[in-house]
């Protein structure tokens, strides 16, 4: 859940599982320091991937909030219990178009469903697509118990007293994701010094390419969103996000952690919270925020975010089955 059903109230989009963003990560790459991994996950089942929609990883590269590059991956229909997919590269003006536009860097190569990665490559870029063991980790129960869920918002005030509300228990020890993997030259990106990374879903229905989820900073629409609110926040763009949610969040960090709204909005300043969009700088060390590694516990950071450091560690250790090669997602269980 760092984004998995998008919060705990809170159904995947549209009722698709297949729609539903998960995770987001950056980091350079551990074979080779020249070079930046990205990674996004989808669908918590870990199966198909849904035909009319267009997955994508879109890049900030100039501080202007607007994407400069983005990679889209557009599924086949399933059959026969295989599935491929396309990868488009766009960069500058085309980038910022919603449809999957630019040059196609993959043509129907095929998706892992299996324990064996179909690993591509396509001039300096490789990539994967396809089910691999998820790297999140949080105790379901103990945030369920730490929060009031009821009356359609997601969180309001933590119930924190003098017994930890953790179970110890990793909720997503034996999770799957299915994950689109892309590596390439860190240079590619242009960060000047740093960029910023999103994750877009869109599926057409009745020929309007719409907006359904997104995803950026670990665990922010999750905990920040309500029902009444989670539709127009995934059909939004990073632009307008400081302009649009700010009063939002600043009014759940009152309930979460007493924070004055001048106490919350230097908070997300300092983090960057808003955009929701990952900052990865890859000249520093990558781990969240800047970045997003599989040791990063995102949900004890978030937790300690909204209640201003109130709220106890969860204990648990990252997963051991990640890889130290591409695609580094481990074996799907």
């Amino acid at each position: 859940m760092s984004n998995h059903f998008t919060g705990l109230s809170l159904g995947p989009p549209l009722g698709d599982q297949r729609l539903d963003l998960c995770d987001l990560y950056a980091f350079e790459s551990p074979a080779d320091r020249s070079r930046t991994v990205l990674i996004l996950n989808a669908n918590p089942q870990a199966d198909f991937l849904h035909p009319d929609a267009i997955y994508r990883l879109a890049v900030d590269n100039d501080g202007d909030l607007r994407d400069d590059i983005a990679f889209s991956f557009v599924f086949s229909e399933p059959r026969a219990g295989r599935q491929t997919v396309d990868v488009f590269m766009a960069e500058g003006e085309e980038a910022e178009q919603a449809e999957a536009v630019g040059a196609k860097l993959f043509d129907a190569v095929e998706v892992s469903f299996g324990p064996t990665p179909n690993i591509h490559t396509s001039g300096d870029v490789t990539f994967f697509a396809g089910a691999r063991s998820d790297a999140f980790f949080f105790d379901f129960d103990g945030v369920k118990e730490l929060f009031d869920t009821s009356g359609g918002r997601n969180f309001t005030a933590p119930h924190l007293g003098d017994r930890s509300p953790w179970k110890g228990v990793d909720s997503n020890s034996a999770a799957n994701v299915c994950s689109m993997v892309v590596e390439l030259p860190t240079s590619a990106l242009g960060a000047d010094p740093d960029i910023r990374i999103w994750g877009r879903c869109s599926v057409r229905r009745d020929g309007e390419l719409l907006h359904v989820d997104r995803a950026g900073h670990p665990s922010v629409s999750s905990f920040f969103n309500t029902d009444d609110t989670k539709e127009e926040y995934n059909a939004s763009l990073p632009v307008h996000d400081r302009e649009r949610w700010t009063d939002m969040f600043v009014h759940l960090m009152g309930h979460t952690g007493g924070y004055t709204r001048e106490e919350a909005i230097a908070a997300i300043d300092v983090e960057g919270t808003l955009p929701d969009m990952l900052t990865y700088d890859p000249a520093l060390p990558a781990t969240y925020p800047n970045g997003r590694v599989f040791t990063d516990d995102v949900i004890n950071y978030r937790l300690a975010f909204l209640t201003k450091g109130e709220c106890p560690p969860t204990g648990l250790s990252p997963h051991t089955d990640t890889l130290a090669e591409f695609p580094y997602l481990g074996t799907p269980h």
